[in-house]
Protein backbone atom coordinates (compact mmCIF):
# COMPACT_ATOMS: atom_id res chain seq x y z
CA UNK A 1 0.00 0.00 0.00
CA UNK A 2 1.26 3.35 -0.64
CA UNK A 3 1.48 6.62 1.35
CA UNK A 4 -1.80 7.34 3.87
CA UNK A 5 -2.56 11.15 3.58
CA UNK A 6 -5.26 13.80 3.27
CA UNK A 7 -8.27 14.34 5.12
CA UNK A 8 -9.51 11.95 7.58
CA UNK A 9 -12.67 12.33 9.90
CA UNK A 10 -12.09 10.50 13.40
CA UNK A 11 -15.98 9.43 12.79
CA UNK A 12 -18.59 9.21 16.04
CA UNK A 13 -20.36 5.86 16.90
CA UNK A 14 -23.89 6.18 16.54
CA UNK A 15 -25.91 3.93 18.97
CA UNK A 16 -29.33 2.35 19.73
CA UNK A 17 -31.83 4.12 22.41
CA UNK A 18 -30.52 0.97 24.90
CA UNK A 19 -26.99 2.20 24.10
CA UNK A 20 -26.05 -0.97 22.02
CA UNK A 21 -23.83 0.10 19.00
CA UNK A 22 -26.01 1.00 15.79
CA UNK A 23 -23.99 -0.58 13.43
CA UNK A 24 -25.72 0.20 10.29
CA UNK A 25 -26.19 4.24 11.20
CA UNK A 26 -22.57 3.70 12.18
CA UNK A 27 -21.14 2.50 9.41
CA UNK A 28 -23.59 4.84 7.04
CA UNK A 29 -22.44 7.93 8.92
CA UNK A 30 -18.87 7.05 8.04
CA UNK A 31 -19.19 7.10 4.26
CA UNK A 32 -21.29 10.01 4.13
CA UNK A 33 -17.92 11.84 5.40
CA UNK A 34 -16.66 10.34 2.22
CA UNK A 35 -18.81 11.51 0.17
CA UNK A 36 -18.22 15.23 1.69
CA UNK A 37 -14.86 14.87 1.21
CA UNK A 38 -12.87 13.12 3.39
CA UNK A 39 -9.80 10.38 1.90
CA UNK A 40 -10.56 8.33 4.89
CA UNK A 41 -12.21 7.47 8.10
CA UNK A 42 -11.31 5.99 11.23
CA UNK A 43 -13.68 3.97 13.12
CA UNK A 44 -13.41 3.34 16.86
CA UNK A 45 -11.07 6.50 17.68
CA UNK A 46 -11.74 8.72 20.69
CA UNK A 47 -14.27 10.52 19.07
CA UNK A 48 -15.90 6.76 18.22
CA UNK A 49 -16.06 6.79 22.04
CA UNK A 50 -13.88 3.08 21.38
CA UNK A 51 -12.98 2.91 25.19
CA UNK A 52 -16.49 2.40 26.13
CA UNK A 53 -17.52 0.09 23.00
CA UNK A 54 -17.64 -3.49 23.83
CA UNK A 55 -15.28 -5.60 21.88
CA UNK A 56 -17.45 -7.77 20.29
CA UNK A 57 -19.58 -4.68 19.50
CA UNK A 58 -16.45 -3.42 17.41
CA UNK A 59 -15.78 -7.04 15.94
CA UNK A 60 -19.66 -7.00 14.09
CA UNK A 61 -18.89 -3.75 13.40
CA UNK A 62 -15.87 -4.49 11.32
CA UNK A 63 -17.40 -7.57 9.75
CA UNK A 64 -20.14 -5.63 8.58
CA UNK A 65 -17.59 -2.65 7.46
CA UNK A 66 -15.85 -5.05 5.27
CA UNK A 67 -18.52 -5.17 2.72
CA UNK A 68 -18.77 -2.01 2.62
CA UNK A 69 -17.59 -0.26 -0.91
CA UNK A 70 -15.40 2.18 0.81
CA UNK A 71 -13.59 -0.29 3.01
CA UNK A 72 -10.42 0.69 1.58
CA UNK A 73 -10.36 4.32 3.15
CA UNK A 74 -10.86 2.78 6.76
CA UNK A 75 -8.48 2.67 9.31
CA UNK A 76 -9.48 0.83 12.46
CA UNK A 77 -8.83 2.28 16.21
CA UNK A 78 -7.50 -0.64 17.77
CA UNK A 79 -5.57 1.09 20.80
CA UNK A 80 -7.10 -0.81 24.25
CA UNK A 81 -5.58 -1.15 27.42
CA UNK A 82 -5.68 -4.95 27.14
CA UNK A 83 -2.42 -5.63 24.66
CA UNK A 84 -3.99 -9.10 23.76
CA UNK A 85 -7.23 -7.37 22.90
CA UNK A 86 -5.35 -5.15 20.91
CA UNK A 87 -3.36 -7.88 19.02
CA UNK A 88 -6.95 -9.71 18.49
CA UNK A 89 -9.04 -6.92 16.98
CA UNK A 90 -5.85 -6.17 14.24
CA UNK A 91 -6.02 -9.55 13.59
CA UNK A 92 -9.48 -9.99 12.74
CA UNK A 93 -9.54 -6.68 11.41
CA UNK A 94 -6.49 -7.75 8.64
CA UNK A 95 -8.16 -11.16 8.06
CA UNK A 96 -10.94 -8.56 6.30
CA UNK A 97 -8.64 -6.94 4.65
CA UNK A 98 -8.27 -3.68 7.32
CA UNK A 99 -4.66 -3.33 7.43
CA UNK A 100 -3.85 0.07 8.90
CA UNK A 101 -4.62 1.19 12.72
CA UNK A 102 -4.33 3.81 14.65
CA UNK A 103 -3.12 2.85 18.13
CA UNK A 104 -2.76 4.97 21.22
CA UNK A 105 -0.71 3.75 24.26
CA UNK A 106 -2.76 2.22 27.17
CA UNK A 107 -4.51 4.54 29.69
CA UNK A 108 -4.37 4.81 33.30
CA UNK A 109 -1.06 3.63 34.39
CA UNK A 110 1.99 5.93 33.82
CA UNK A 111 4.87 4.75 31.67
CA UNK A 112 8.02 5.78 30.32
CA UNK A 113 9.48 5.72 26.51
CA UNK A 114 10.46 2.48 27.26
CA UNK A 115 7.51 0.41 28.09
CA UNK A 116 6.00 2.50 24.74
CA UNK A 117 8.80 1.44 22.96
CA UNK A 118 8.19 -2.39 24.39
CA UNK A 119 4.24 -1.89 24.33
CA UNK A 120 4.29 -1.27 20.20
CA UNK A 121 7.21 -3.64 19.87
CA UNK A 122 4.82 -6.42 20.98
CA UNK A 123 2.47 -5.36 18.67
CA UNK A 124 4.91 -5.38 15.90
CA UNK A 125 6.14 -8.74 16.54
CA UNK A 126 2.44 -10.40 16.93
CA UNK A 127 0.99 -8.49 14.04
CA UNK A 128 3.68 -7.69 11.99
CA UNK A 129 1.54 -7.27 8.52
CA UNK A 130 -0.43 -4.44 10.06
CA UNK A 131 0.40 -1.05 9.80
CA UNK A 132 0.50 1.54 12.45
CA UNK A 133 -0.15 5.26 13.04
CA UNK A 134 0.68 5.96 16.45
CA UNK A 135 -1.79 8.27 18.68
CA UNK A 136 -0.02 11.00 20.37
CA UNK A 137 -3.26 12.52 23.16
CA UNK A 138 -1.44 13.08 26.40
CA UNK A 139 -5.02 14.49 27.83
CA UNK A 140 -6.63 11.31 27.41
CA UNK A 141 -4.04 8.34 28.57
CA UNK A 142 -1.73 10.24 30.20
CA UNK A 143 1.48 10.04 28.42
CA UNK A 144 2.92 12.04 25.69
CA UNK A 145 5.21 10.66 22.99
CA UNK A 146 8.79 12.39 22.65
CA UNK A 147 10.78 12.97 19.06
CA UNK A 148 12.83 10.41 19.88
CA UNK A 149 10.72 7.55 21.39
CA UNK A 150 8.92 8.00 17.47
CA UNK A 151 12.15 8.08 16.05
CA UNK A 152 13.17 4.39 17.76
CA UNK A 153 9.79 3.05 16.51
CA UNK A 154 10.45 4.47 13.35
CA UNK A 155 13.55 3.07 13.10
CA UNK A 156 12.87 -0.10 14.48
CA UNK A 157 9.90 -1.16 12.38
CA UNK A 158 10.00 0.93 9.46
CA UNK A 159 7.45 -1.11 7.57
CA UNK A 160 4.86 -1.26 10.21
CA UNK A 161 5.10 2.40 11.95
CA UNK A 162 3.59 4.93 9.76
CA UNK A 163 2.62 7.74 10.52
CA UNK A 164 1.64 9.42 13.45
CA UNK A 165 -1.72 11.78 15.06
CA UNK A 166 -0.49 14.56 16.72
CA UNK A 167 -3.08 15.41 19.20
CA UNK A 168 -1.13 16.78 21.81
CA UNK A 169 0.93 18.99 19.19
CA UNK A 170 4.80 18.70 20.14
CA UNK A 171 5.88 16.34 17.31
CA UNK A 172 4.18 17.52 14.10
CA UNK A 173 5.91 21.12 13.68
CA UNK A 174 9.41 19.28 14.27
CA UNK A 175 9.93 15.87 14.11
CA UNK A 176 10.89 14.77 10.41
CA UNK A 177 11.16 11.42 9.44
CA UNK A 178 11.31 10.34 5.84
CA UNK A 179 8.35 8.23 4.20
CA UNK A 180 6.39 9.28 7.77
CA UNK A 181 2.81 10.25 7.63
CA UNK A 182 2.69 12.84 10.34
CA UNK A 183 -1.71 14.28 11.30
CA UNK A 184 -2.12 17.08 13.21
CA UNK A 185 -5.80 16.40 15.06
CA UNK A 186 -7.16 19.76 14.46
CA UNK A 187 -8.15 22.22 11.55
CA UNK A 188 -6.30 24.50 12.92
CA UNK A 189 -3.22 23.27 12.10
CA UNK A 190 -4.13 21.75 8.72
CA UNK A 191 -2.79 24.28 6.90
CA UNK A 192 0.58 25.19 8.56
CA UNK A 193 1.10 21.22 8.95
CA UNK A 194 0.76 20.99 4.64
CA UNK A 195 3.22 23.66 4.46
CA UNK A 196 5.64 22.30 6.43
CA UNK A 197 5.04 18.73 5.15
CA UNK A 198 2.24 16.93 7.09
CA UNK A 199 0.61 15.03 5.22
CA UNK A 200 -3.70 16.49 6.31
CA UNK A 201 -5.35 15.68 9.71
CA UNK A 202 -7.29 13.67 11.00
CA UNK A 203 -9.75 14.84 13.33
CA UNK A 204 -13.00 14.67 15.33
CA UNK A 205 -14.59 18.02 13.94
CA UNK A 206 -14.18 16.75 10.31
CA UNK A 207 -17.58 14.82 11.23
CA UNK A 208 -18.94 18.28 10.60
CA UNK A 209 -16.22 20.39 8.33
CA UNK A 210 -15.39 17.58 5.37
CA UNK A 211 -16.32 19.55 2.83
CA UNK A 212 -14.42 22.88 4.36
CA UNK A 213 -11.36 20.71 5.32
CA UNK A 214 -11.15 18.84 1.88
CA UNK A 215 -11.35 22.32 -0.21
CA UNK A 216 -8.70 23.80 2.08
CA UNK A 217 -6.04 20.38 1.48
CA UNK A 218 -7.16 20.85 -3.03
CA UNK A 219 -6.88 24.53 -2.95
CA UNK A 220 -3.22 24.10 -1.28
CA UNK A 221 -1.50 21.47 -3.77
CA UNK A 222 -3.26 23.13 -6.77
CA UNK A 223 -1.67 26.74 -5.40
CA UNK A 224 -5.04 28.70 -5.51
CA UNK A 225 -6.10 31.51 -2.95
CA UNK A 226 -7.19 29.76 0.54
CA UNK A 227 -10.63 30.92 0.62
CA UNK A 228 -12.28 28.81 2.68
CA UNK A 229 -9.24 28.21 5.92
CA UNK A 230 -10.51 31.29 8.27
CA UNK A 231 -13.78 29.93 7.66
CA UNK A 232 -13.40 26.44 9.13
CA UNK A 233 -10.70 27.02 11.39
CA UNK A 234 -13.67 29.19 12.87
CA UNK A 235 -15.81 26.41 13.20
CA UNK A 236 -13.35 24.31 14.78
CA UNK A 237 -12.75 27.02 17.36
CA UNK A 238 -16.29 26.93 18.17
CA UNK A 239 -16.39 23.26 18.82
CA UNK A 240 -13.10 23.69 20.71
CA UNK A 241 -15.13 25.99 23.62
CA UNK A 242 -16.90 22.51 24.45
CA UNK A 243 -16.38 19.08 24.85
CA UNK A 244 -15.98 17.57 21.53
CA UNK A 245 -17.74 14.36 21.93
CA UNK A 246 -20.69 16.44 23.41
CA UNK A 247 -20.64 19.02 20.96
CA UNK A 248 -20.52 17.18 17.62
CA UNK A 249 -23.24 14.77 18.49
CA UNK A 250 -25.65 17.95 19.89
CA UNK A 251 -25.10 19.41 16.68
CA UNK A 252 -25.66 16.48 14.41
CA UNK A 253 -28.62 15.30 16.43
CA UNK A 254 -30.43 18.08 14.81
CA UNK A 255 -30.61 16.20 12.03
CA UNK A 256 -31.23 12.57 13.42
CA UNK A 257 -32.47 12.10 16.90
CA UNK A 258 -29.92 8.58 17.26
CA UNK A 259 -26.99 11.14 17.30
CA UNK A 260 -28.71 11.73 20.96
CA UNK A 261 -27.62 8.33 22.47
CA UNK A 262 -24.43 8.44 24.03
CA UNK A 263 -22.34 6.27 26.45
CA UNK A 264 -22.09 7.59 30.03
CA UNK A 265 -19.31 9.19 31.06
CA UNK A 266 -20.08 11.55 27.57
CA UNK A 267 -23.35 13.16 27.38
CA UNK A 268 -24.90 15.86 24.96
CA UNK A 269 -24.26 19.62 25.75
CA UNK A 270 -26.78 20.94 28.28
CA UNK A 271 -29.81 23.61 26.82
CA UNK A 272 -27.64 26.78 27.96
CA UNK A 273 -24.03 25.29 25.79
CA UNK A 274 -26.73 24.00 22.76
CA UNK A 275 -28.26 27.59 22.37
CA UNK A 276 -24.46 28.88 22.72
CA UNK A 277 -23.15 26.21 19.90
CA UNK A 278 -25.76 27.08 17.30
CA UNK A 279 -25.57 30.94 17.85
CA UNK A 280 -22.05 30.85 17.14
CA UNK A 281 -21.79 28.68 14.45
CA UNK A 282 -24.89 30.94 12.39
CA UNK A 283 -23.31 34.06 13.13
CA UNK A 284 -20.48 31.71 11.09
CA UNK A 285 -23.33 30.89 8.85
CA UNK A 286 -22.60 26.90 9.25
CA UNK A 287 -25.67 25.34 9.68
CA UNK A 288 -25.97 23.50 6.08
CA UNK A 289 -26.21 19.56 6.88
CA UNK A 290 -26.41 18.90 3.57
CA UNK A 291 -22.47 20.03 2.47
CA UNK A 292 -20.95 18.37 -0.69
CA UNK A 293 -17.17 18.49 -1.75
CA UNK A 294 -16.61 20.41 -4.78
Amino acid sequence: MGEIKGIYAASVSILEKNLSLNITKTIMHAESLIDQGCHGVVIFGSTGQAQLISLSEKIELINSLSKSKYNSKFVIGTGLNSLNETVSLMKISLSLNFKTFLIMPPAYYKFTDKEVLDYYSKIVENVPEGRIILYNFEKLCGYKFSIECVEKLVSKFPNQIIGVKDSSYNLYDKIKIKNFSIFPGSELKLLKGLEIGCKGIITATCNVTAPLARKVYEDFFNKKDQTINEKMCEVRGVFDKFNLISGIHTYLSEKDDSFKNILPTCSLLDEKDTISLFKELKKLKFENFNFKAA
